[in-house]
């Protein structure tokens, strides 16, 4: 039937998803895997820093102990640069191996994807990161096997369709996001999180809060315009029945865990469900996409001066991931909870947040009130001011949040210049 004689708008869910092994111990599943999929030379891509926990040797000797040759890539940097992973793909065109495994947290994830991309088909950055940054080339066909074994609980990266990084001279964070780009399976092991401080477990659980509920607030699948070829619809089709599923499951668990996990390290229940619910928001967000927090994350991290966040073994500022999205989360859901109070308000009630009696706007209201307090009782810097910005700053993150129209298309409210200098003007300080 021609397209033509259907709906103006979308009438299709595009579902993709990676096949998952959870539990604790699975990683000592990863040599079966391996075998079972025919590798015989890989290539491990981890964090150095991960050594001093013993990760790298124990998963190393797993894939040893499967007869497979080894190459290791440990020089991956927090929070991926046009420049890291350009040398990250020049080490994997060099080496070429069968198959890529990832050990370690979203930045690391990504990498290895670059690394995938670009040593199974030609090209620079710029020709795949997204418009209208660069020129938003499809992936022109499947990548090698990759399999990707997370150390937080946060990104959701092992189930995502999305590399992101940082453009150093233009100061601003940006993706590259195709189908072929999620990693072939997921091996997720409770066990290797243990070692996660807490302000790494703060800022991973806060993204995954806000995958979650930016999903699931993101504007219906239904009424954005039709794709007249389907190898034109983007990896982010807007909410949907499918996705609410993984995003509503993955809000609950990151209300009842985050905590726990944060202050109580070794509490291996609440280790296990914040990876699930990482995970689940991963799958959710990864269909359905998100929307103004995570536009906003990018420039708030692309633009950073000073500040160096606890917890993390850096040389450099940086503002981490999990942190740019939550620091703007409060002000971005008061904004966009008018727009659909119904749906803001069932996200309070999957928080915890009693709401019965309270009308709908209330309701949907006190979904940022809570993540304001949530904030507060984990030791997040109380807003924008904290990492270094002020007034003078808000033009420029008006403007790189701009550039990234394939999250603001999200929004179930319309955002334009002006009502993200609100935005931002409201997310300086908040208590």
């Amino acid at each position: 039937m021609p397209r033509d004689s259907l709906l103006p708008t979308e009438t299709v869910i595009a579902v993709d998803a990676v096949p998952i092994r959870f539990g604790i111990g699975a990683t000592l599943e990863l040599g079966y895997e391996l075998n079972r999929l025919g590798i015989r030379r890989a290539l491990l891509v981890t964090d150095r820093n991960l050594r001093q926990f013993g990760f790298v040797d124990r998963v190393e000797q797993v894939i040893r102990d499967a007869g497979v040759e080894l190459e290791i890539y440990d020089a991956v940097h927090v929070e991926p640069t046009d420049r890291s992973l350009n040398d990250a793909i020049a080490f994997a065109r060099r080496v070429q191996p069968e198959a890529f495994i990832s050990l370690g947290g979203g930045s690391t994830i990504d990498t290895a994807k670059a690394m995938n991309l670009f040593s199974t088909h030609p090209g620079e950055l710029m020709d795949y990161i997204n418009k209208p940054i660069g020129q938003g080339k499809p992936v022109p066909g499947p990548l090698k096997p990759h399999i990707a074994l997370p150390t937080t609980a946060g990104t959701g990266s092992e189930t995502t369709a999305v590399i992101v990084l940082d453009l150093l001279q233009q100061k601003v964070k940006t993706g590259i996001s195709h189908r072929y780009i999620r990693p072939s399976l997921a091996i997720i092991d409770p066990l290797n999180t243990l070692s996660c401080p807490p302000m790494v477990t703060a800022c991973a659980g806060f993204d995954v809060l806000c995958h979650a509920i930016e999903s699931y607030t993101a504007k219906p699948y239904h009424v954005r315009p039709a794709v007249t070829n389907p190898a034109e619809r983007p990896a982010y089709i807007g909410s949907n029945p499918v996705a609410d599923l993984w995003s509503a499951q993955a809000i609950r668990w990151g209300a009842q865990y985050l905590r726990r996990a944060v202050y109580n390290p070794l509490d291996v229940e609440a280790r296990s469900y914040m990876l699930l619910a990482s995970t689940f928001a991963g799958i959710g967000f990864g269909n359905a996409g998100v929307h103004i927090p995570h536009a906003m994350a990018y420039p708030v991290a692309g633009m950073v001066r000073d500040y160096f966040p606890p917890d993390y073994n850096v040389d450099e500022p940086i503002v981490p991931h999990g942190l740019s999205v939550i620091i703007n989360a409060p002000a971005a859901f008061r904004f966009t909870a008018p727009a659909w109070p119904e749906r803001h308000a069932e996200v309070a009630a999957m928080l915890g947040i009693n709401t019965a009696g309270m009308p709908v706007r209330a309701a949907a209201e006190a979904v940022a009130d809570y993540i304001q307090q949530l904030m507060q009782d984990l030791g997040i810097p109380n807003g924008l001011e904290a990492l270094g910005y002020s007034e003078r700053d808000i033009e420029g993150l008006v403007d790189g949040t701009l550039k990234q129209q394939r999250l603001l298309v999200n929004s179930p409210r319309p955002v334009d210049g002006k009502a993200l200098e609100q935005i931002f003007r409201n997310a300086l300080r908040y208590w």
